[in-house]
């Protein structure tokens, strides 16, 4: 005697296109597992992590992970084949429903596509593009294809209803998850009072274009910090592994021989030591937010960039902020320096960052500002922002009927 057939597991296609973006599929991926007793198939296109919880990508993540318009030129016949390619599985797929995470130059376009094609299929896409700093007209656009967008930034809702675009839930930045791993314990980051050499953390950026605009500025940076300073100083540098050697080839001959720590264990550890920081601008700089870091930022442009940047000085209208530190836009002030392209010089860098090194009032606002950080990042009822886009998803696979 025949049992009865079992269910047909529900299929979620993922679509992400860089490590990120794994990150955040990876962690959705255990959340929809955890939250429900459907069963679960995923495809698409993601990275290590996601692979771990059950995906076969459909082609490595390299292929399409690159940064920069000088990079992205190179690599375009790849990207485009990848892109059809993407396409065309989803529909040979049939998935119930669509998950774009990050990275919208690839995985808008794949939505796009798909929609017009598919267009009984749900569309959930995991992080907003930054409409609200640049091309807010995307937002409405993105109506078209986008069914529910989940916000890890939390003024990104408001955002959206003012700009005519997609419904939009802020689930928490995935941050919130590790805060154990950036808060540090009674031991680990001592008073600079009692500090025998205050750690200074320095952050060129991951990828190799932004170590060539950033690394050698930052390092007479440091060689003015150290002359001034008056005291000791332990400096860090955490790498990401490609970049290691490079890194500590090329700061072997600064004023004080940096140690270089390699990979996201030894980065957080370097976090909950460190008394201030010195980074380009980036995600970093949120981590370092919630970290409690008192912090400088900077950033040099490329090329292509800074024409795109004077372009936005010619049009202020379509430049919605104008401060590229996620936490001054997140608390809607400008908390912490920043200097752009040719602001950047090792003498206003060692300015700005020497006040941190002591318990002065620069220090002390910024301190005031995580503060008013941590209340704005914080989800009500304890939930995590793994869960709770899970529940978003599977909301829209309730709306939706499968």
């Amino acid at each position: 005697m025949s049992g009865a057939a079992p269910e047909r597991p529900t299929t979620v296609f993922f679509v992400v296109g860089d490590e990120s973006g794994d990150q955040l599929g990876a962690a959705l991926m255990r959340g929809l597992v955890a939250g429900s007793d459907r069963a679960f198939r995923f495809a698409g296109v993601g990275g290590d992590r996601m692979e771990a919880e059950g995906l076969t990508s459909l082609f490595p993540l390299h292929d399409i992970a690159v940064m920069g318009a000088t990079a992205v030129i190179a690599k375009l016949p790849t990207i485009l084949r990848r892109m059809r390619e993407t396409v065309d599985a989803v529909l040979a797929e049939k998935p119930d429903i669509l998950v774009i995470i990050d990275s919208p130059d690839f995985t808008h376009r794949v939505a796009k596509k798909v929609r017009k094609r598919r267009p009984d299929l749900p569309i959930v896409d995991y992080v907003s593009p930054s409409v609200w700093a640049w091309r807010p007209g995307r937002a409405r656009k993105m109506k078209a294809y986008v069914d529910h967008l989940l916000a890890i930034l939390p003024f990104e809702p408001d955002v959206h209803e003012r700009l005519g675009g997609p419904v939009t839930t802020y689930v928490g930045h995935p941050l919130i998850e590790r805060l154990d791993k950036l808060r540090p314990t009674a031991d680990e980051r001592p008073p600079l009072a009692s500090a025998s050499a205050p750690v200074l953390l320095v952050l060129p950026g991951s990828r190799r274009g932004e170590l060539d605009r950033m690394l050698d500025i930052f390092g007479q940076a440091v060689e003015l910090i150290v002359a001034r300073f008056g005291k000791r100083l332990e400096v860090v540098i955490p790498a990401v592994p490609r970049l290691a050697e490079t890194l500590r080839e090329r700061t072997a001959k600064w004023p004080v021989a940096p140690q270089v720590v390699v990979g996201e264990e030894a980065k957080f550890a370097a976090f909950r030591r460190a008394h201030a920081a010195l980074a380009a601008s980036g995600t970093v700089t949120l981590e370092l937010g919630l970290a409690h870091v008192p912090m400088v930022v900077a950033y040099v442009l490329d090329g292509i960039y800074r024409q795109i940047n004077r372009l936005r000085r010619l049009f202020p209208n379509i430049a919605q902020v104008d401060t590229m530190v996620l936490t001054n836009i997140i608390i809607g002030a400008k908390a912490i320096p920043e200097l752009l392209d040719l602001e950047v010089t090792p003498e206003a860098l060692a300015e700005r960052v020497l006040p941190l090194l002591g318990e002065t009032p620069e220090r002390s606002a910024q301190l005031a500002a995580f503060s008013r950080l941590d209340d704005a990042m914080t989800l009500e009822g304890g939930e995590s922002p793994s869960a709770r886009a899970a529940r978003v998803v599977l909301a829209e696979l309730d709306r939706a009927g499968r």
